[in-house]
């Protein structure tokens, strides 16, 4: 693939806000933050939260543009009370990751990400054998890649407010008209889906001006899965899902009971 004409700078400087942030010096409670080597000398940093039940299923989270790890804090209680672990990964410069964000390393970062589940999974004492996926919004590549290439290693496929086609996202972040004409989609999001047979949810707020539901309804069309489903949760755009947290984790909660009735 051909990332070449989106890793310049005018497709960049509207796709990517980084953020750094710092890891913590110990581990905290149940909060372990590290690193994971990508190769190029890089490192991706992430943030576990761990369940108490060890043998919890692993979330696996690619989170939105301009957010980092440790922004999950927030929220990593209501995952945990899901019955996950969760370990969120941020990309190239975001975070205390090193490197810089780049199009192609949204794809390539992934292996890496994955091959390093055992030993993540081994040094925390994770016992479990389940491991989901989930991509928010720009995390939808990673996460719809991951679920693309290691299906065999996954269980299940989260996309919150994913794209489907990154023409035209790119078009309404404001990329210059004489940039778009003939523009290639070498991620390929909604082509992969048509290939992933995973258990699948799809969360998109109905008012999203951003990524418009359209988005998540074609993903979610595309799917060959049997156990899928949507959620189109009214009322709230793209970055104020949590508005609705009952509907949001209300959704997460009853696709993960399928899951396990699935998986057991």
């Amino acid at each position: 693939m051909d990332f070449n004409i989106f890793d310049t700078p005018p497709i960049r400087s509207i796709l990517f806000y980084p953020r750094r942030g710092i890891p913590l010096s110990a581990p905290k409670d149940n909060i372990a933050d590290g690193t994971i080597p990508v190769g190029d000398g890089a490192e991706l940093g992430y943030r576990l939260f761990i369940n108490e039940d060890k043998s919890a299923p692993l979330l696996l989270y690619f989170h939105g543009n301009g957010e980092i790890a440790s922004d999950y804090n927030m929220v990593s209680r209501e995952f945990l009370d899901l019955g996950l672990s969760l370990l969120v990964v941020d990309y190239r410069g975001y975070g205390w990751s090193t490197g810089e964000p780049r199009v192609k390393h949204l794809i390539s970062d992934v292996e890496p990400v994955m091959n390093s589940l055992p030993e993540i999974r081994e040094q925390h004492n994770l016992s479990g054998d389940r491991t989901l996926v989930m991509g928010r919004s720009l995390g939808s590549v990673a996460g719809i890649e991951a679920a693309y290439q290691y299906g065999d290693r996954l269980d299940g496929l989260i996309i919150e407010s994913g794209f489907a086609q990154l023409p035209p996202l790119l078009a309404r972040l404001g990329l210059p008209v004489q940039w778009q004409a003939n523009l290639p989609d070498p991620i390929g999001n909604l082509r992969k889906m048509t290939d992933i047979k995973l258990p699948l949810l799809v969360i998109h707020g109905e008012r999203d001006s951003l990524i418009p539901v359209a988005n998540g309804q074609k993903l979610y069309d595309a799917s060959p899965s049997d156990n899928k489903h949507i959620a189109r949760i009214p009322g709230v755009g793209h970055n104020d899902l949590m508005v609705r947290r009952d509907d949001y984790f209300g959704a997460i909660r009853a696709f993960l009971d399928t899951f396990v009735t699935q998986t057991e």
